[in-house]
């Protein structure tokens, strides 16, 4: 579900709560050294993404938020900001040149540079996170 929150709505806050959970707090945030990326060069997008990011040739940006149930992916399309909610349980990651995070029919394709290589501990820890989430439902017979 990708949300316009260009402007704070209470709706679309309790919304991203009920599916990804609340934000971590401050001392929680510094006990996982940081649970957030840094910026991240945008390199192709799925076609019913192509509506959130700029057309002409300018670079669009992103970067992700943890949450306990799932991510947040923030993506700048001029002076708008559009919000990809995802819970763990929809998140596929692939590694190829660079990253793709794929949910719900949609994908975003990141850059392999400089700004991608300083966030690969923030991918280590999100895979970390993901995994720890899904044991939780382990249901082995």
């Amino acid at each position: 579900m990708v949300l316009d929150t260009t402007y704070k709505n209470k709706e679309h806050e309790n919304l991203i709560n009920d599916l990804v959970g609340k934000r971590f707090s401050f001392f929680q945030s510094i006990k996982m050294k940081g649970i957030g990326s840094k910026r991240m060069i945008i390199d192709e997008v799925s076609p019913n993404m192509k509506s959130y990011t700029n057309t002409i040739s300018d670079i669009n940006y992103a970067n992700i938020e943890m949450r306990s149930g799932g991510i947040l992916i923030y993506i700048n399309k001029g002076l708008s900001n559009f919000t990809w909610v995802i819970p763990y349980y929809q998140l596929v990651i692939y590694k190829t040149d660079g990253s793709s995070i794929h949910a719900q029919g949609r994908f975003i394709k990141f850059r392999n540079n400089n700004m991608f290589k300083e966030n690969k501990s923030f991918f280590d820890k999100l895979l970390d996170k993901k995994i720890e989430h899904e044991s939780q439902y382990n249901f082995q017979g």
